[in-house]
């Protein structure tokens, strides 16, 4: 048969191919390949995800032009499609792919070959294989950045019988909507229907259930309303799929509970019967916006009137009361669910003792566990998980790990989970020992710690002093390909600052985007405060320029510096450092001002700190203890102790409760006008606060009374002080007017 032959027979009527292709599929006179078998061969087809593209939602009438199609003065395809025709053979089909059909042949010819070939697929209902060609087509044109939309052009059977594309254009929707091209899926379910067409449900369910996915809400509500307005209509599972998207409230959108309950009374006046996971999807909305009662109520209507309920309704219900806080309520839900007929599963198990453990209650735990093992159920080992990391919390970690030790007898295999939290328990209690033999067992089990992990035993070893280790784990960390972040790089340079390797501290700090992190606010706090400890302060203030490069600079740092300054006797430094500030629009804070207040008290200027005291109450900010106490210091050391006591008095009726340091530096400031019994009083006051008087409070009253002569009662406070477990200091002795010398204290 020559190529022309082919060609008459190709350019057949479509009503023709249909009727012969019904006959074969009657007569079973063909070779069918199975959608599997076409998905084996064709491996790359659903790898290819093409991008999505951008559409105007206003889609103009539908225009089948005149003439379509150019064709080569050479059609080899044309055999290739007689061949597909009379064998509906997938491997004859996918003999050349339609980007090399086009180079070979030319666009207007391939797409009129594929054409007819996917039409043959689709009436012979296989799917697949008129996905597979379309998906071909589709990748061709994002690669070639041609318009997406005018594919539906092409695909058309005829314009006088567009009925006959019905099937092309339900898989074309699906191979839009599988791609992410969501708009392209509806542009075809709108154009479909503008000539005639109307999608079959199972298409527009996948369109919907793909749009819900990618949290497309405008489109969402839009094409269901279609749906209910000119078809296809709604079924049970279009319902759930729309349930879903009000209840779930994922991607940053809230459960809509109203809406979910609309859904449930359209299903009702339409007569179309919820389904179990339409009501589970309901009950899971209600108990995330925290309405777990009403749920509770519904499930209890739902049993009663014997609609279809399952664990997973139930489950959820269980779940919702332990985020409450409330598991025994939790626990007579499971009770009541097994009297309404439905067994409770591990995951419900599961969420009940992981409940009781956050709780605290880890016995409750362990004997949910005995019950499941008694009722044939085993537990998973996430169940055990999550009584590994109860027992942790409440400083059972040696129990935990025999444990877990004995689980592997039972025929468990560990994994990372349970590891990382036995390993987190035992950091916690400070057993470094124990949780580095973790660590040694999890490498040689194959299993590398999470960033947690490693970040909890370097956090550790660092809190204990012990940098070495801690930069010994943070080298192992690399070398395992476990990226560090931002909080590994703030504890090891934080290691660096309280073991006074400030230099080691900065050059960690300015290596740090080798890992591509970034400084932040609190990077900077340890080692400012380490150098303003160690009278650095300078060394601090030229840390701020690439502080406010990176624009990390925070009022904490410039309070810090503030602080440095005014401890080294530098008020000029820190006033200018005040100023820098405003200039830079921080906000003052209290911590400011009781800063800038010691500064003034240290020089006895207490109208300027005062005046601050007072401007601080008027622009809003809340005076604290510290705050309170650092004025009256300030009064005290120049003996106003009127100003001192009114202070005092204002604080306590404020509601704040003084410290052991405000109570001396009263008792210091009476002491010194001789007013010993203002100094008893607040002796006894600090007794019914139960305050205890440190060093420096006895160091005052002995100064006190040796003022006034009463030598006998100096030294009855100085066996007083020693026998509390208080050891004197240089001053206490200066102050009963001993010498120190070498003496050893019990």
């Amino acid at each position: 048969m020559g190529i022309w032959s082919y060609s008459k027979i190709c350019l057949v009527q479509s009503g023709l191919l249909r009727d012969v292709v019904v006959h074969y599929k009657k007569c079973l006179l063909r070779l069918y390949y199975s959608a599997s078998s076409a998905l084996l061969l064709e491996d790359h087809v659903f790898d290819c995800s093409p991008e999505v593209v951008s559409v105007n939602n206003e889609v103009e009438e539908l225009q089948v032009p005149g003439k379509r199609f150019e064709f080569c003065g050479n059609p080899w395809l044309i055999p290739l499609v007689v061949r597909v025709f009379k064998s509906l053979n997938w491997d004859i089909a996918r003999e050349i792919r339609f980007n090399m059909a086009v180079k070979m042949y030319g666009f207007d010819h391939s797409m009129y070959a594929f054409r007819i070939i996917i039409h043959i697929f689709a009436m012979a209902g296989m799917q697949m294989e008129a996905h597979a060609l379309l998906r071909d087509i589709v990748c061709y044109y994002r690669e070639v950045k041609t318009d997406m939309f005018e594919l539906l052009l092409y695909l058309l059977d005829s314009p006088e019988h567009v009925h006959r594309s019905a099937d092309v254009f339900n898989v074309l929707i699906k191979v839009f909507a599988s791609n992410s091209m969501l708009e392209n899926g509806i542009d075809v379910f709108v154009q479909a229907k503008k000539i005639g067409l109307e999608p079959n449900i199972m298409s527009c369910n996948f369109l919907l259930k793909c749009l819900v996915e990618a949290n497309r809400g405008e489109f969402v509500r839009s094409l269901f309303e279609d749906m209910k307005n000119s078809g296809p209509s709604p079924n049970v599972y279009t319902y759930t799929i729309m349930m879903s998207f009000y209840c779930n409230g994922y991607c940053g959108r809230d459960v809509d509970v109203g809406q979910a309950n609309n859904l449930l009374e359209d299903m009702e006046s339409g007569g179309k019967n919820p389904s179990v996971v339409t009501y589970s999807t309901y009950i899971g909305g209600l108990c995330r916006v925290g309405c777990v009662e009403l749920a509770l109520d519904f499930i209890r209507k739902l049993c009663f009137r014997n609609q279809p309920i399952n664990s997973f309704c139930y489950n959820a219900i269980i779940y919702g009361f332990c985020q409450k806080g409330e598991p025994y309520e939790a626990l007579k839900v499971l009770e009541e669910m097994k009297h309404c007929g439905i067994s409770p599963d591990v995951h419900s198990y599961s969420i009940l003792i992981d409940g009781f453990c956050k709780e605290g209650d880890c016995e409750k735990g362990i004997n949910l566990i005995d019950e499941m093992i008694l009722n044939d159920m085993r537990p998973s080992l996430v169940t055990y998980t999550s009584l590994f990391h109860g027992l942790c919390e409440s400083g059972l970690a040696d129990v935990s790990l025999n444990l877990f030790r004995n689980l592997a007898d039972d025929g468990y295999e560990y994994d990372l989970a349970a590891y990382n939290v036995l390993l987190k328990g035992f950091c916690l209690q400070g057993d470094m020992d124990s949780a580095m033999e973790l660590f040694e067992e999890m490498f040689s089990n194959s299993l590398i710690p999470t960033a947690n992990s490693f970040n909890r035993l370097i956090h550790g070893f660092c809190k204990m002093g012990l940098l070495d280790k801690a930069l010994e784990l943070f080298k192992i960390m690399l070398q395992s390909g476990v990226s560090p972040n931002i909080f590994t790089c703030n504890v090891i340079a934080d290691g660096y600052c309280k073991a006074g390797h400030l230099e080691e501290a900065l050059k960690l700090i300015n290596g740090m985007h080798e890992f591509g992190i970034f400084p932040n606010s609190y990077t900077y706090n340890g080692i400012m405060k380490r150098l303003c400890m160690q009278s650095y302060s300078g060394k601090a203030w030229e840390l701020l320029p690439q502080m406010i490069k990176k624009n990390i600079l925070h009022n904490v740092h410039c309070n810090i510096l503030m602080n440095g300054f005014a401890e080294q006797s530098k008020p000029k430094k820190a006033l200018m450092l005040y100023a820098r500030m405003l200039k830079l629009g921080f906000t003052r804070t209290t911590i400011t001002h009781t800063i800038l207040i010691n500064i003034f008290n240290q020089r006895c200027k207490m109208y300027e700190a005062y005046s601050l005291f007072k401007d601080m109450i008027a622009k809003g900010l809340i005076p604290d203890t510290i705050s309170y106490t650092s004025v009256i210091a300030g009064f005290c050391r120049v003996r106003d102790m009127k100003k001192a006591w009114a202070l005092y008095t204002e604080m306590l009726r404020r509601g704040y409760s003084p410290n052991v340091v405000t109570y001396t530096c009263l008792i210091d400031g009476f002491c010194h006008l001789h007013r010993m019994d203002m100094a008893n009083l607040l002796i006894d006051e600090m007794k019914r606060r139960e305050i205890n008087p440190d060093v420096v409070t006895y160091t005052a009253l002995i100064s006190g009374y040796k003022r006034l002569g009463d030598i006998d009662r100096a030294h009855e406070l100085f066996a007083e002080m020693k026998s509390k477990g208080i050891v004197p200091d240089d001053a206490a002795y200066s102050a009963l007017g001993e010498d120190n010398g070498t003496t050893t204290y019990n």
